[in-house]
């Protein structure tokens, strides 16, 4: 052997020694419980890489207002009770003579089931400069507060709700709020930027003060386990009806694929578009009879936070009496399904470890052949192939490993001038 190979096996077994300690953690499928607690008391902030991020307990506040100064977007609390109604009968110039004989006849105003940018407040929003609970002026690039609100808090008493303005460049809202006869009349002025990496701060109207519920910043987290009021669709048996539902919803940026009718082992093989909105995990991945039952044919592919790819099953539910979730993760490192056209030449094997079959998911950039070289921990080339491949496009190369002994493994892919290189366990 001369010098180079010596070399290369140096840095080949120098490259395994300082991965070992880290694929339990990385490789392979892992299963993780949250917790909710009994009535689902608790919401749970969920980070794919990381697991549970804190657990808080939802009944804290009632309304919730977007830190980014670009948005304008105001939530209720509905998962915890809280109902919004828009004054039918007068602009905020009603204030004073506010009457809520019918209230129950005017529409429930819940937060948007697909978009965290139409909370309960902006429901009534025609678009641009019209953000439903008030308008743009584009002078002093405020939102006027124009409408009337009357809020039913979590222990069911009401308010008149007001909400003045946001003055955009300060990142601040100012909004009013009094009982129903016009006593304990409140004006708040809540300044959003020290609360800029969150995505809402909250207010509890009862309490009178501001609530900061989320345990960490926005990029932390990827998931949601929550209580929230679902709107079914006008395709369904039942369109516009509101259900109180116990489920997931995605962070902004977060992106999932949702594959039904397939078994828990299946591998995404080709180009997908995936799912930005609120709530494409959602809720109805398990059913009751009797006893809650998770769905075993369905699967979520989650490209998180950080661009990486996640495939995520349901495999216990337990209801309300513990609020116990427990799911199977898997990291899948390549970039994101529906952006392969700008990540260029990347790769992954999936499932790892392997057995039998590796599954090598490639996209060979604008290159149209790879070539395939998988080496042991001596540097020995087991297999040396060439692949001819559509550029710019997902494949997946099956190659056999059934005749290998188990242990770590090094895979290179070569794509025109590119190289990257992928660590796989043998487990067979």
């Amino acid at each position: 052997m001369n010098k180079k190979f010596y070399t290369f096996v140096a840095l080949l077994a120098a490259t395994f020694a300082g991965i070992i300690p880290a694929m339990g953690q990385q490789l392979g499928p892992v299963t993780d419980a949250i917790y909710m607690g009994a009535g689902y008391k608790n919401e749970v902030y969920y980070s794919m890489a990381a697991g549970n991020m804190g657990a808080v307990d939802r009944s804290q506040w009632d309304i919730a207002f977007r830190a980014n100064w670009m948005s304008a977007s105001i939530l209720t609390n509905d998962g915890a009770g809280v109902e919004l109604y828009s004054y039918p009968k007068a602009t905020f110039a009603g204030w004073a003579t506010v009457d809520t004989a019918g209230i129950y006849s005017w529409k429930n105003m819940v937060n948007s089931t697909t978009d965290w940018e139409e909370g309960a407040f902006c429901r009534n929003q025609k678009g641009h400069p019209d953000y439903g609970w008030g308008k743009y002026n584009s002078v002093n690039h405020d939102v006027i507060g124009d409408s009337l609100f009357i809020i039913k808090l979590r222990d069911g008493s009401f308010r008149k709700l007001w909400i003045v303005r946001k003055y955009s460049t300060l990142n601040t809202y100012e909004f009013r709020y009094a009982n129903l006869d016009g006593s304990s009349d409140t004006t708040i002025s809540l300044d959003c930027t020290p609360y800029a990496a969150k995505n809402f701060i909250g207010f509890s109207i009862t309490a009178n003060q501001l609530v900061n519920f989320e345990p960490v910043d926005s990029p932390q987290w990827d998931i949601l386990f929550t209580k929230y009021m679902y709107t079914y669709p006008a395709t369904s048996p039942n369109p516009g009806v509101l259900y109180a539902v116990t489920g997931v919803l995605s962070n902004y940026k977060v992106k999932v694929k949702k594959f039904e009718h397939v078994p828990l082992n299946y591998i995404m093989t080709a180009p997908q578009t995936m799912d930005s909105t609120r709530s494409p995990i959602g809720y109805d991945w398990k059913i009751y009879a009797g006893s809650y039952k998770v769905i075993d044919s369905l699967v979520y592919f989650v490209q998180d936070e950080g661009g990486k790819i996640n495939k995520l099953v349901f495999k216990e539910f337990t209801g309300s009496s513990t609020g116990r979730i427990v799911l199977q993760k898997e990291v899948i490192s390549f970039t994101g399904i529906d952006e392969i056209a700008k990540s260029g030449f990347n790769a992954a094997v999936y499932p790892n470890p392997v057995n039998n079959v590796m599954n090598l998911v490639i996209n060979p950039g604008k290159s149209r052949t790879a070539l395939v070289s998988l080496l042991d921990l001596s540097g020995r080339i087991i297999l040396n192939q060439r692949y001819d491949l559509q550029a710019e496009e997902l494949s997946t190369l099956k190659i056999p490993v059934s005749g290998l002994p188990s242990g770590l493994y090094l895979i290179k892919i070569r794509a025109g001038s590119n190289v990257i290189s992928r660590k796989v366990v043998v487990n067979n």
